[in-house]
Parts: structure tokens; sequence; C-alpha cells
């Protein structure tokens, strides 16, 4: 049973891990065109595939970040 609790543990931190990459990935000034955001976009859905089953919040926190950053950004006209 200790086994597959550090196995747990070891994908979480990896999840933990790619997350961190897609997540820089996210910022506008790396994905500027259309391709790349399609590509992020498709990148975040996996992430968040492989995140469901994981029971540590900050896995889920995460996801729930990554999800955000493809929603539209507001712009704010004076």
């Amino acid at each position: 049973m200790i086994d597959i609790a550090n196995m747990d543990r070891a994908l979480d931190e990896t999840l933990m891990q790619l997350g961190a990459i897609v997540l820089r990935l996210s910022d506008p000034q790396v994905t500027r065109t259309d391709e790349e955001r399609h590509a992020l976009a498709r990148s975040v859905d996996q992430f968040s595939v492989c995140a469901a089953r994981s029971g540590n919040p900050r896995v889920q926190a995460l996801k729930a970040q990554l999800v955000a950053t493809l929603r539209p950004r507001l712009v704010a006209s004076r």
C-alpha cells in the first residue's frame, strides 16, 4: 500500500510540473497566434483529464487556474 501512495504523490508532482509548463505557455506574450491558442487549449484540456482523478488540492487549484487562462480576457474601455 505504501508503494501506491508513493506513486500517487509522484504522479501529483509530475502533474504540477507539467501544469507549470502549460501555465507559462498561457502567457499572452508566449501564445500569440490562433494556432498557438488552439494548442494551449488542447494542453489545458489534456491536463484537466489527467488531473481529474487527483485528490491533491494543489493539482486541483492549478487545473482551475489553467482553465481560467482559456477564458477571454476582458478589456476595459474608457
